[in-house]
């Protein structure tokens, strides 16, 4: 598995933590990278901390494309390992230019296939196509 690969399951670990304690982010982040940070390179590690960060930032941004293109749900009624799969593709589209949507999608779908349920990659695939037509020129 490629470095950041791991970094974003990580960070969809952390994520997913962080969205059902509602505790303190940085106290929840530094036990996360105490728990998992010492098997992890440093880009590994430095790619995480962008991931977890970036979304954590642009939330509410993430949050409401989120709502307008996941047809029919909710962003509070989608499966939570989804929703962070998708928040984490979301950042990565509109904020590093130097990774293709395409791949931001087809990690986002590869990982959902992975952690969530057998729907999870369809309808994961379906929600960031139409995010990407948006915002691809």
């Amino acid at each position: 598995m490629g470095d950041r690969r791991k970094s974003r399951e990580l960070a969809l670990q952390a994520l997913f933590a962080l969205d059902l304690n509602k505790l303190d982010i940085r106290l929840q982040m530094d036990d996360f990278l105490e728990q998992h940070g010492e098997d992890l390179s440093e880009p590994t590690r430095l790619f995480f901390q962008t991931l977890v960060e970036g979304v954590l930032e642009n939330r509410k941004k993430i949050d409401t494309l989120l709502d307008q293109w996941a047809k029919n749900w909710k962003i509070s009624r989608m499966p939570a390992v989804d929703r962070n799969i998708m928040r984490i593709a979301v950042f990565e589209m509109l904020n590093l230019s130097d990774i293709p949507s395409s791949v931001s999608i087809n990690e986002a779908v590869e990982i959902g296939k992975t952690f969530g349920t057998r729907d999870s990659g369809p309808f994961i695939n379906g929600v960031l196509d139409r995010i990407r037509a948006q915002y691809e020129p």
